[in-house]
């Protein structure tokens, strides 16, 4: 019997250790980000009969287990997906926001002293000093664009730069995951129990993953966790990554691309309908839905100010009776090539009519009979067989070579018409203000000239110059907003959805405190018994003298 005791209180003395050590353990780790409580899961040991009944045999641990709430968890690694993509893009587009809207920096201040300046020969057609005044600030409109074309590049770059690191992020990430799978199971494996702290530590990975880029998690029957990013492609199975990589892209060699090395080494460009949510999706979104769209959209307004102005320029003569030239210059179309073709097609763009250009680039297939231009703000198609084709006032034309089924090429009619934005007049005699030849105090082209300010000129006749520009202020402005206001909800929802994981799966230093004590008295009660169990034993020795 005293046997008996002696090996009950053994249990109740290991199952206090273990208690003690797994709440010191929980203290200690309060503070580190993605640990969750453990507790001990103990039970009776298996009674022994006795013949008079059955008899307690002590306690038995059966596990210590990690308090986590899978469904809480995926809620919070949603939420930091959301929450980080919507910080990256807000981060980009107040940049934007903040160039184009200011009052001093922006475009409109120095449109309006360009056209005030041209008010100024009207008054005096003659004058060399107001013909000087007109190219002075045409110099300094031409600056403008040029200096906030630059300002968009640099933004472009910086996007492309956190895109390269965002992607290596990524890789570490996966290449962690996949090794604490690796480890998870050979511990579970080996010993029956769950790896809580490499679990753990696993999770906070996924977390961290999540801030860089949406996860889909797969848990597998092993224990194993599958991820998957965008429309399904995996980034770790089991214990094996398929790596993103950075490449170039095909058409256009100032567009990082987000490729997926797949397990046959070939690199497939992933698109950015596949690159969904967390820093790098925020920053894919960003660029595809506002900076290249604020480019063109800049580079409209340029082609269309230098097209029209020029058209209405060469109408006129300048003080020699010299009929007037092209007052600025305008940039052409960038074509790119798929550095795939095989074919050896070279298709040249040029500006038919600016009144009728969208802010929209374009694709260009080739199928072997027919071309199929598509509008990618839209998706809008049009087909054709032959050139040259004029398709929203860009013309377009087979300059050389033959094309190969499956080229493709891509089209950017805006995107260089700010940077490319120049003044072409060099001699103030040269400005055309007047309607015909001879005429020295003519002032009437410049009339003409000057009332361009307020003339419905882009977008078929429904904006001006000035409008059309303060319409995309304005909606980047608006976009810019928005974010503020989704961030800041998205920011909300992470903390509650936090919260509430903590709340359950947390340590609470109250309750660990308190778990310390009872573990204290138990592990002192146990020491009683075998105290008395040994007492008892003594006994018995000394009787059998």
């Amino acid at each position: 019997m005293a046997s008996n005791i002696l090996s009950i209180g053994q249990s109740a003395l290991a199952a206090a250790q273990v208690g003690l050590s797994t709440t010191g353990h929980n203290i200690a780790n309060a503070a580190t980000p993605g640990y969750n409580r453990q507790v001990v899961v103990q039970g009776a040991a298996l009674p022994q009969n006795f013949g008079f009944g059955f008899m307690g045999q002590g306690t038995e641990i059966s596990t210590v287990k990690r308090i986590y709430n899978e469904y809480l968890g995926n809620q919070v690694q949603t939420a930091q997906a959301s929450k980080s993509g919507l910080d990256s893009y807000y981060a980009q587009i107040k940049q934007i926001d903040n160039l184009l809207g200011d009052a001093t920096t922006g475009l409109s201040p120095v449109m309006q002293d360009f056209f005030s300046s041209i008010q100024d020969v009207t008054s005096n057609p003659s004058s060399i000093p107001a013909r000087q005044g007109v190219l002075s600030t045409a110099e300094a409109l031409a600056s403008r664009f040029q200096s906030l074309a630059g300002r968009l590049e640099e933004i472009e770059q910086g996007v492309n730069s956190q895109i390269l690191s965002s992607v290596d992020s990524i890789n570490t990430y996966a290449q962690q995951i996949a090794s604490l799978n690796d480890a998870i199971g050979r511990a579970q494996r080996a010993t029956g129990q769950p790896a809580n702290d490499l679990l753990d530590q696993r999770d906070q990975l996924i977390l961290e993953l999540n801030k860089e880029i949406k996860t889909t998690v797969v848990k597998q029957g092993d224990g194993n966790y599958n991820v998957f990013i965008g429309n399904g492609q995996p980034l770790v199975v089991g214990t094996t990554t398929y790596q993103l990589a950075n490449v170039v892209s095909p058409t256009n060699p100032e567009r990082i691309e987000v490729a997926f090395r797949a397990s046959s080494g070939d690199l497939v460009i992933v698109g950015d309908a596949g690159v969904v949510g967390g820093k790098l999706g925020g920053l894919i979104e960003f660029r595809s839905q506002t900076l290249e769209p604020a480019q063109n959209a800049l580079g409209r307004v340029a082609i269309g100010l230098a097209d029209t102005f020029n058209a209405q320029h060469q109408l006129g003569f300048d003080l020699n009776g010299v009929a007037g030239g092209a007052f600025f210059n305008v940039a052409a179309p960038v074509v790119g090539s798929n550095s795939t073709n095989t074919g050896s097609a070279v298709i040249g763009a040029s500006i038919d009519n600016a009144n009728a250009l969208t802010i929209s680039d374009y694709r260009l297939q080739y199928d072997g009979a027919n071309y199929t231009l598509t509008r990618l703000s839209d998706n809008t198609t049009t087909t054709f067989a032959t050139f040259p084709q004029i398709v929203d006032g860009v013309e377009l034309n087979l300059t050389s070579g033959a094309p190969a089924a499956g080229d493709s090429f891509l089209i950017r009619p805006t995107v260089n018409g700010a940077s490319g934005f120049g003044v072409a007049l060099t001699d103030p005699a040269g400005f055309a203000a007047a309607a015909q030849t001879g005429a020295v105090g003519d002032n009437r082209n410049a009339l003409l000239l000057g009332a361009l300010q307020t003339a419905k000129t882009l977008g078929n006749g429904t904006a001006s110059f000035q409008g059309a520009y303060t319409q995309f202020v304005s909606q980047i402005g608006n976009k810019t907003r928005e974010l503020e206001v989704t961030s800041g909800a998205a920011g909300k929802l992470l903390t509650e959805a936090t919260t509430a994981l903590q709340n359950e799966s947390g340590v609470n230093l109250d309750e660990e405190a308190a778990n310390l004590l009872r573990y204290q008295q138990a592990y002192q009660a146990a020491g009683k018994v075998m105290q008395i169990a040994s007492e008892m034993f003594d006994m018995l020795l000394s009787l059998g003298r």
